[in-house]
């Protein structure tokens, strides 16, 4: 049972941290472009962007969305491709597309003014409780917790909390314990102190608890296990996937020029653009990198172009990258292909880009596609281009394929 000593102590314990953090913040705060004002569009913007994504890394992004998109107005009224484009690299594309979903709901339904209304911001797509306690506490000081994964990080640490950070009772129970911390009136800077302290101090693996303007009263720190929290179940890894890609440069008037699709309209990376790929045959195996026989590849990635409707020849293996999802990860083999056919091509490439059909069919004097021994069947394919590196402004990439591509393009302009 809690005696009322020691709810007078627990008290003092909390409004120490406070009190320490406000001050430390206030004197130690970063100078990021969304802090200079409390513009609640920024300020989403910023925190949609900051998910799994580094501090530094974002600021960038974020000036040239702001530029290219002021107002929830312009990102409302948006080509979804341009928005895509303007936030090539990022990845987590869905955060962009729910983002410019949600833009659409602030325009029509609250005149393009982000509404001061916990209601309202927990129903916009893709704005979960972390998400909305940010922009109601930083840009409307509404004492509103804002509980991330540093946040938890540094309230297990300071009040040495076992419980299981992956778990939705434990985060709710660091909601309940955020809120009471926040002064009266100081809602907006308490909430992104606590950010900063556990994006410069208190880090995952090497707290630094000598600078730490909490570290007298830090219960984790007094009992020697500061490293040891907080306490969070691994996830389950991601499953490695080998798959064959296709780098197409053309011949003729598509001289220069290298083949690109889009992908399906919905699922993985929607209606992005990519090189050709399709998983390898399931007897791949052997690891993340490993490759295929070099004539089994090769057979292998032939047929899956004739499948889709393109006639191209693998030559070789180029190069080898990886793409990580939080569910998969792609180890793509790379290999350059020519343009077969200067008829046939041009004509399957045009069909499916007017048609978005997932086929050609194969041109005069062509035979269809072999089945592959395994029984399994190319993925559909998109519409496809052929581009230019000037062209490659008007299209939005997964970083992976962005990489190659610009890759591809400067051994090719040093031969």
């Amino acid at each position: 049972m809690t005696t009322d000593k020691q709810q007078e102590q627990e008290q003092q314990v909390k409004l120490f941290f406070s009190t320490n953090l406000l001050e430390w913040y206030k004197v130690q705060k970063r100078d990021l472009p969304w802090r200079r004002h409390r513009n609640p569009y920024y300020i989403w913007i910023s925190e949609i962007m900051l998910q799994q994504t580094r501090v530094d890394t974002v600021i960038p992004y974020f000036n040239r969305f702001i530029e290219r998109f002021p107002t929830v107005e312009s990102l409302a009224d948006a080509p979804e491709e341009d928005v895509l484009k303007c936030w090539e690299g990022l990845g987590y594309y869905s955060r962009a597309r729910n983002l410019q979903h949600a833009a659409r709901q602030v325009k029509d339904q609250y005149g393009g003014e982000v509404p001061n209304d916990r209601d309202a911001v927990f129903s916009l797509k893709g704005v979960g409780p972390y998400t909305a306690g940010a922009i109601l506490s930083i840009a409307f000081n509404r004492p509103e917790p804002a509980v991330d994964g540093n946040v938890m990080r540094v309230l297990s640490r300071y009040f040495l909390l076992e419980d299981d950070i992956a778990k939705v009772p434990t985060r709710v129970k660091m909601e309940r314990l955020a809120a009471e911390l926040i002064p009266e009136g100081e809602a907006s800077h308490f909430n992104q102190a606590l950010m900063e302290l556990g994006a410069l101090i208190c880090t995952p693996k090497s707290p630094r608890c000598l600078i730490c303007p909490v570290m007298e009263h830090c219960a984790a720190r007094l009992a020697g296990c500061e490293t040891s929290l907080p306490v969070k179940t691994k996830a389950k890894p991601p499953r490695p996937e080998e798959r064959l890609a296709a780098l197409i440069t053309g011949s003729g008037e598509h001289a220069g020029k290298v083949l690109i699709r889009q992908r399906p309209q919905s699922g993985l990376l929607a209606r992005m653009w990519e090189l050709p790929h399709w998983p390898a045959p399931p007897a791949a195996g052997g690891g993340t990198g490993a490759l295929l026989p070099e004539a089994a590849a090769l057979d292998r990635l032939r047929r899956s172009l004739r499948q889709a409707g393109i006639f191209a020849r693998p030559e070789g293996h180029w190069t080898a990258a990886e793409h990580t999802f939080s569910h998969i990860v792609w180890t793509l083999q790379v290999y350059i292909c020519r343009e077969e056919d200067a008829l046939a091509l041009p004509l399957a490439a045009e069909a499916r880009a007017s048609s978005g059909t997932a086929a050609a069919e194969p041109a005069a004097g062509l035979l269809p596609a072999e089945p592959f021994a395994d029984g399994d069947h190319p993925e559909d394919a998109g519409a496809v281009r052929w581009i230019r590196r000037s062209d490659m402004a008007d299209y939005a990439f997964p970083n992976v394929f962005l990489k190659l591509l610009n890759s591809y393009f400067d051994e090719a302009e040093k031969e």
